[in-house]
């Protein structure tokens, strides 16, 4: 049995990239509680709000490559050609759009006060954006090569990790935290994508003024949702940050981080089937959806039994962290498992809408649920502080679990037929 599961490519992939996908996880732990010892909650909050916009802005250098980019490289990775166009494509595009965020942000950071005050800090998280441009990833997911996924991630993490233990002395010194995630990305993606080069003719001179503005038109609805999923994702950072202040803002972000393990477990383990589930559906919808079936629903009872494990450890979790507020904090922190449970069955189903092509439908439904999000959370946040964001996210996630379901639903029954 054991020889069979070595021999198997799928379980060996799951294997390198759960080896690196590990490491991104468990690197808040060694971090997160050397920034709160030396720079309190006010200095990490300012970090985590720094980090929110950046991953915010992020979402205009991507532009959708996450999943169209993916799915592109998926179908098309035996043709060398072709694959060499989409990703030339892709880059000069996205180059495009990095001078133009940069840009727009280092304007922001000078001219509109809030900003000003902590424009070092903005600042030295600009390297976050150049290295997000030049990460490879996804084509690497497409191609399904986990060697360099688990690369990357292992290698960028401990850059960042170093980088705070030796650089981070002070309290002052928390504009530097977000500087040496850059850095650790700069360098990874560097190689990667040097490496990438030598097995594929990536230049802009593989592609085309006109593919380009082909390329930006095309992909525009998917970026315009996607842009709204971040916004949902790091808006309550933010608005606590700007109405409640920092300190507040460091306390959601204990508890982001916490639960963000399992949020980004939720995610990156989105990233490694959903590319495996485009192809097959393509192929066979019946061996798609037994793909689908096994892997989410093992996924998913591993997460249950996370959620229960951290309910009941909560305070001993949170004191980890050095804090002084050990049970509001783990109020918050229980409260919050549930997200992560809903996330854990939006997400796959996310993978078939978007396998089944409905990327009119997703974008649609996203930007609606999201502004639907915002409503509430703002008044819920006035009243109720970071319960009422966490109670947003939740039902917000939720709706969009039974939404998924109706059309993926309808679409099994009309391919039953």
């Amino acid at each position: 049995m054991i020889n069979k599961l070595k021999s198997n490519k799928q379980f060996s992939n799951l294997v390198i990239y759960g080896i690196g996908q590990g490491f991104s996880l468990i690197t808040p732990f060694l971090v997160v509680p050397y920034i709160l010892v030396l720079c309190g909650e006010d200095g990490y909050g300012k970090t985590v709000t720094g980090m929110a916009i950046s991953f915010f802005l992020i979402v205009v250098i991507d532009y959708g490559i996450d999943i169209i980019g993916v799915k592109e490289v998926s179908v098309n990775r035996d043709n060398k050609e072709k694959l060499e166009k989409i990703v030339s494509t892709a880059y000069s595009a996205r180059f495009l759009l990095l001078c133009l965020v940069l840009a727009v942000a280092a304007i922001l950071f000078v001219t509109v006060p809030y900003f000003y005050q902590e424009r070092k800090l903005y600042f030295l998280c600009l390297p976050i954006l150049i290295g997000q441009f030049i990460n490879p990833t996804w084509v690497y997911q497409g191609i399904e090569n986990y060697n360099w996924i688990a690369f990357l991630n292992i290698f960028s993490k401990l850059i960042y990790v170093g980088g705070v233990f030796i650089f981070i002395k002070v309290s002052g010194d928390y504009i530097y935290a977000n500087l040496w995630w850059g850095i650790g990305t700069i360098t990874a993606n560097c190689i990667a994508f040097v490496y990438l080069r030598t097995k594929y003719a990536i230049s802009p001179k593989n592609t085309s003024i006109h593919e380009i503005k082909d390329y930006l038109k095309a992909n525009f609805s998917l970026f315009f949702s996607q842009l709204f999923v971040s916004a949902q994702l790091y808006l309550p950072v933010m608005l606590l940050s700007f109405i409640a202040g920092p300190t507040i803002a460091g306390k959601y972000g204990i508890i982001d981080k916490i639960i963000g393990i399992f949020k980004t477990y939720i995610t990156l383990f989105f990233s490694y089937v959903y590319p495996r589930v485009c192809y097959l559906i393509e192929e066979n919808i019946k061996v798609g959806m037994h793909f689908w079936k096994r892997y989410n629903g093992a996924n998913y009872i591993a997460i249950a039994l996370g959620m229960v494990l951290i309910f009941y450890l909560a305070e001993p979790i949170v004191k980890y962290f050095g804090v002084d507020d050990i049970t509001e904090i783990s109020g918050y922190l229980r409260v919050s498992l549930l997200l992560p449970l809903v996330l854990a069955i939006s997400i796959p189903l996310k993978q078939l809408v978007l396998g089944f092509g409905f990327q009119k439908f997703y974008v649609k439904l996203t930007m609606a649920l999201v502004i639907f999000n915002i409503i509430i959370m703002i008044p819920l946040l006035h009243f109720f502080g970071i319960y009422g964001v966490l109670v947003s996210l939740i039902v917000t996630e939720g709706l969009t679990a039974v939404l998924y379901s109706f059309a993926v639903s309808k679409q099994l029954s009309e391919k039953a037929v």
